[in-house]
């Protein structure tokens, strides 16, 4: 029986844990950017206007993180890099959009950018694009 009090890992295991999480995290994002798409799409450019940059474009840079960024995530593409608008979203939507808001309200946005953090911190692992096109 393997020992629960080793501080070593496993690379195989590892590389199914953060594989587990991208897929997991970029389709829970998904389902928060698709509806951010549709109404994008609609024509209704109704959305907080955080960095005073104006409605319509914080809505095209939250549906670029929350649906494109989230795509390449679950694929391992590009992760790292992908990674970065997804953190400075979720920072957005906890310190802006649910600043005054308790800690139930924030509790969903802290949990994907503490996960999009670990992403950013661990990389894609083997199971990854990233992988095969680093592979040399």
């Amino acid at each position: 029986m393997k020992n629960l009090n080793t501080t070593g890992y496993n690379k195989t295991l590892l590389d199914w844990a953060l594989l587990a999480i991208r897929i997991f995290v970029g389709l829970g994002m998904l389902t928060h950017g698709f509806p951010k798409l549709m109404q994008l799409l609609g024509g209704s450019h109704d959305f907080i206007n955080f960095f005073g940059i104006g409605s319509k474009t914080s809505l095209v840079l939250a549906v670029l993180a929350e649906v494109l960024c989230s795509l390449f995530l679950i694929l391992g593409l590009f992760t790292r890099f992908v990674s970065i608008p997804l953190i400075i979203t979720m920072l957005v939507a906890v310190f802006v959009v649910h600043g005054n808001d308790p800690f139930a309200k924030q509790e969903m946005a802290l949990l994907y950018l503490f996960h999009y953090i670990l992403i950013f911190v661990a990389g894609p692992g083997s199971i990854s694009i990233d992988r095969m096109i680093n592979r040399k």
